[in-house]
């Protein structure tokens, strides 16, 4: 018998706003967070734009010591996951810790400590390296510093599928509370990998956005899209097994059924073009949560506004649900935020459960008119109020990975 699951809190680091309320409030209104990089000289780039985080101090939340141990994709993660415990109203002095796991992730870690590490060997020589340059960067330093920072001596694992790694995180946390692994797991994605390498690398990819307008960069579905704009923050989430949370008097936000996890085995950046593998893990949800496509309402979309993942997304959502596509509600939070990365997945995920707590689906900013080949609900021009029982959220990841988590209004 599989047990049920359920969300209890919340905490996220995004680029407009660095606690969930405030990122929700933004969300709400539409505000758009890209502008110009700040974080280093683009004079010689052809990306100058980016949705950085703002106003973020590690030293100030974690104290001095303690942040500078951590490369910023840690911090972030941190500080989320302090929020999201302290949303879901849960001590650790009253529970057992080896029944409290994490499992957060990060697409690359820090290419931040990677880039120093390379200058201080040209300038200065091999000994001069940061003596804590590995644990600094590598990915599964997030998951170690938020089980350092909580207290939570679980099952503690790091997932890096790209940009499905913040779905695929909460997807196997899931997992692990139904099966009895655990009671209690923080789970998400974190990233923050603005920086000359990154920049450098997605635009030899061809992958980023080389509009300078903040308004129409982001443009998910537009016909005018010419790719993604980098975006980073943190999104971290507790889930629950249901009588745990119950016993405990904890919130029920809302109840996670079902996900689907599944390989193009096609190709290392583009998704299949029929969609058939991001339309098998949005089927595999559904058949897990035993629900027919026609009951789901709203589905955030990965929606990075790159010609191939929009349209082959879009084809994904028809295999799916068939004559049930036409009347979904689809919307693409990265026209808001850019893209995360790691961290969008579990981003989007957070927005889905407030999606549900206040009926209300966002519009896809900065979208204008779509592309003749796409001709489903992207939310263009309007958000909209309405009562959700069921949310879809989808990530596809580069390497051909893709990953659908299903939300449901909880009910006891």
């Amino acid at each position: 018998m599989k047990r049920r699951v359920v969300v209890t809190g919340l905490g996220a680091i995004t680029p407009i706003g660095n606690d969930v309320e405030s990122f929700w409030s933004g969300i709400k209104a539409g505000h758009v967070g890209i502008s110009e990089i700040t974080r280093f000289d683009t004079t010689d780039y052809k990306v100058k734009i980016a949705a950085e985080v703002k106003d973020f101090s590690g030293k100030d939340i974690l104290g001095f010591r303690t942040a500078k141990r951590m490369e910023l994709f840690s911090q972030y993660a941190v500080v989320a996951a302090m929020e999201a415990v302290k949303d879901a109203g849960l001590d650790m002095e009253k529970e057992d810790p080896f029944r409290v796991g994490v499992i957060v992730g990060s697409g690359v870690g820090s290419l931040q400590a990677a880039e120093a590490g390379v200058e201080k060997i040209l300038t200065k020589g091999p000994s001069r390296v940061d003596p804590l340059i590995v644990p600094k960067m590598i990915t599964n330093m997030a998951a170690g510093n938020v089980s350092i920072a909580v207290g939570a001596r679980g099952k503690c694992t790091n997932v890096a599928t790209a940009c499905a790694t913040g779905t695929h995180c909460i997807g196997d946390a899931f997992r692990a509370i139904q099966y009895g692994d655990a009671d209690v797991m923080l789970a998400g994605g974190t990233e923050s990998s603005i920086c000359p390498i990154g920049v450098a690398g997605f635009t030899s990819l061809t992958a980023l956005s080389e509009s300078n307008d903040p308004m129409r960069a982001s443009i998910p579905f537009d016909k005018d899209r010419d790719g993604f704009v980098m975006g980073e923050g943190a999104g971290i989430v507790v889930l629950e097994e249901l009588e745990h949370a119950v016993s405990r008097g904890a919130q029920i936000l809302a109840e996670v059924v079902g996900y689907g996890a599944t390989a193009d085995a096609f190709h290392i950046t583009s998704p299949a073009e029929d969609g058939s593998g991001a339309a098998r893990a949005m089927v595999d949800a559904m058949k897990e949560a035993d629900v027919k496509p026609e009951q789901i309402e709203y589905v955030n979309a990965h929606g990075t506004s790159t010609h191939h993942n929009d349209l082959f997304e879009t084809r994904a959502v028809k295999v799916a649900f068939g004559d049930a596509a036409s009347n979904l509600k689809i919307n693409s939070t990265k026209s808001m935020i850019g893209h995360l990365l790691g961290a969008a997945g579990a981003v989007e995920f957070i927005v889905c459960v407030k999606s549900i707590l206040d009926g209300f689906i966002h519009q896809t900013v900065g979208t204008q008119e779509v592309d003749e080949e796409l001709d489903l609900n992207y939310m263009v021009g309007a958000p909209a109020e309405q009562e959700i029982t069921y949310a879809m959220s989808n990530s596809l990841g580069f390497g051909g990975h893709n990953g659908s988590i299903l939300i449901k209004k909880y009910e006891a």
